[in-house]
């Protein structure tokens, strides 16, 4: 029908989707509705997939992410070939085009290594506290990446994609799984307090997944740990009943904005967004004071004294309140509902660096950062085994790839993008093994025809949660899309 059939005064009446097909809704038309609904109702957010094809192991997962590409040679995968070649110039046998000058002579690891557990797990001395549950992680050495790049290579840790626009994986298990507490996100990111790490909210986006599965960001080292879920300190002038009404009108004018694009699932997540956020109110301040926690439970954290200020010399007595109070936080999170934690180190690159990026000194920004770390993630890990949680939740230490064997400006390491270490615990692991072997040098996978890939490790996490990592996908621009784009295999041998 033409502009010309309708009188000049009118306008053609706007029809949706739904309209059109329900005009044809005694053949296919009907069928197509009815699969739009569905489609469409999932994408707005008012449902997830609920999919299991096995019995789930786990149903909960912690992640934590240490930014900037912490070194494997000087936590975890001891090589003796460097503490013999210390010093010597560095020959890989083969052209090595590395991210800066970073082809200097060996460098030997930082600090020494002793075996821990009754695994016998060499761990450096900056690590030792992960000592106490070594026996329970597996320890992935044989991890390769794509790219040498920061941003690139965070994203494809966290989204499965070395480019933006594809959603983390937290989203994909929000998505498939749902929540397990209505008053709480399904996703939670505990950034480090100094900011957000490469590629920002990116490596926590939902990408073409309904917004609602996008994760929710909390500072819990910050005096507002959640921006704008309260009103302003200067408006005073806000009440109780005017916050609420004013909530209320927002989403009345949301329904109705809503009502007119029925074909548009950005908005009813908005709305949705909305309500959580009111619900948040109540349920948010309870899950993030730990004040109440016994004191034996915050000396394991190490939260038993905490420094006066965070704003003098950092140290690693600092690093640890940083850390440790954001694993303290998530194992409150988990156990009020929450199904993926993600849990960021390192995001600061004033000098001295404040993460993992150590192109100038291992020791000096290793250092803090690292003893920091391992008695969080230790004290976490202890603290859910001790719930019992732990054999229901898993745990994955991760970063954006590793460090040159040999020496930059004499104290730093290179990216290695080649290889690195990525650890796993909880949630159906077997604890106290070692998967895949890196080379004398630790510069690449002994077997280089069979790498891991970080595919591997998330279908093996989609795995422990009772998911195909290879049947949860979306349709989005005529692709079925995954987690693992069209790779990835379950590592079944760290699995119990």
């Amino acid at each position: 029908m033409t502009r010309s059939a309708f009188p000049h005064h009118c306008v053609a009446p706007r029809r949706s989707r739904r309209e059109m097909l329900l005009e044809s809704a005694g053949g296919l038309g009907g069928i197509a509705l009815a699969s739009m609904l569905s489609g469409e109702k999932a994408l707005a957010g008012e449902q997830v997939v609920n999919v299991l094809h096995h019995p789930p192991r786990a149903k909960r997962v912690v992640q934590l992410f240490m930014s900037g590409a912490a070194s494997h040679l000087d936590l975890y995968d001891f090589k003796s070939e460097l503490v013999k070649r210390h010093g010597e110039p560095s020959d890989f046998g083969e052209h090595v085009e590395a991210f800066q000058n970073g082809l200097g002579p060996w460098l030997k690891p930082i600090w020494d290594f002793k075996p821990y557990g009754q695994s016998g797990k060499l761990l450096s001395d900056v690590t030792s506290d992960l000592g106490a549950v070594v026996d329970k992680i597996a320890f992935v050495h044989n991890m390769v990446g794509k790219t040498g790049v920061h941003s690139q290579g965070t994203l494809l840790q966290s989204t499965g994609f070395d480019r933006p626009g594809f959603p983390a994986m937290g989203a994909w298990v929000s998505y498939g799984l749902g929540s397990m507490n209505e008053n709480l996100p399904t996703f939670v990111v505990l950034p480090d307090h100094r900011g957000l790490g490469p590629n920002g909210t990116k490596n926590w986006d939902a990408a073409f997944l309904p917004s609602s599965r996008q994760g929710t960001v909390i500072f819990p080292n910050r005096e507002v740990p959640i921006n704008d879920l309260y009103p302003a300190k200067q408006g005073t002038f806000i009440t109780r009943d005017s916050h609420r009404e004013g909530v209320e009108l927002i989403n009345q004018l949301g329904r109705a904005h809503a009502e007119a694009r029925d074909d548009d699932p950005r908005l009813e997540a908005r709305i949705r967004s909305y309500e959580l956020a009111a619900r948040m109110q109540l349920a948010a301040p309870e899950a993030l004071d730990t004040s109440g926690e016994p004191e034996h439970v915050l000396k394991l954290y190490g939260l038993d004294h905490i420094p006066s200020t965070y704003d003098k010399e950092i140290n690693a007595r600092e690093e640890t309140v940083y850390f440790s109070q954001k694993c303290l936080v998530a194992r409150r999170l988990l156990e009020r509902g929450v199904r993926f934690v993600q849990i960021w180190s390192g995001a600061d690159n004033r000098f001295p660096r404040r993460n993992w990026d150590s192109h100038e000194d291992v020791q000096r920004d290793h250092g803090p950062l690292t003893r920091g770390m391992s008695r969080g993630a230790s004290a976490l890990i202890s603290d859910l085994e001790q719930r019992g949680m732990l054999e229901d939740t898993v745990v994955l230490w991760t970063t954006e790839f590793g460090r040159m064997p040999s020496s930059q400006g004499g104290k730093g390491r290179d990216h290695n993008p080649y290889c690195f270490t990525n650890w796993l615990c909880g949630g159906g692991i077997r604890g106290g093994v070692t998967y895949g072997e890196s080379d004398q040098w630790g510069y690449k996978p002994l077997d280089r025809e069979n790498p891991t890939k970080v595919y591997d490790i998330h279908a093996t996490i989609m795995h422990l949660l009772g998911i195909d990592h290879k049947r949860l996908t979306v349709r989005h621009n005529g692709i079925d899309r995954r987690l693992t784009d069209v790779h990835g295999h379950v590592i079944r041998d760290i699995l119990a």
